[in-house]
């Protein structure tokens, strides 16, 4: 199907911005990983969000529902800068999940669990976009590697503040 909507859109498969058609490729295909895990990543903190209990309620309650608001409108973002360099963004969940690194939760966990689970999750997403930033440094894609680089900060904040919160 992929390859019916870039036939059906010529125009928008080949812009000529300096960085070819493989390049571009390559970076969509990176993006959709990170896409695929920031979006199961703003899903599960949800979850946390409507599911923690105990002492760490008011603070997880809080925090969490800024970071998966922070996480929505970053896989708009990054959808949209697939779109610029030419190709589809992910179409559904399933082929997210497909492509994520990440695990859905399967079961309740308490509010320290909850937290480890979130710090694993944010430090995969570093790592995944840490090398996706240095194949668009490689094509000299200054938009994407801006963009990856301010989702690093997210995240490495992210998991400052989770492991703060564990720590004692």
């Amino acid at each position: 199907m992929t390859g019916d909507l870039l036939q059906a859109m010529p125009e928008i498969t080949n812009p000529l911005t300096g960085i070819d058609r493989q390049d571009r490729k390559r970076l969509a295909n990176g993006l959709r990983g990170v896409i695929a895990d920031s979006y199961l990543l703003m899903v599960k903190t949800h979850g946390y969000h409507w599911n923690v209990v105990g002492p760490l309620f008011v603070s997880l309650h809080l925090l969490t529902e800024q970071q998966y608001e922070d996480l929505f409108g970053a896989v708009d973002e990054m959808a949209e800068r697939i779109r610029a360099l030419g190709h589809p963004a992910p179409l559904s969940f399933a082929q997210m999940i497909a492509q994520s690194a990440l695990h859905e939760e399967e079961a309740m966990a308490n509010a320290e669990d909850m937290v480890g689970a979130l710090v694993r999750d944010h430090e995969t997403l570093v790592r995944r976009l840490r090398d996706i930033t240095a194949i668009a440094n490689e094509m000299s894609d200054d938009v994407t590697a801006d963009l990856l680089v301010k989702r690093m900060a997210f995240h490495e904040k992210a998991i400052w503040m989770f492991k703060s919160i564990l720590a004692t």
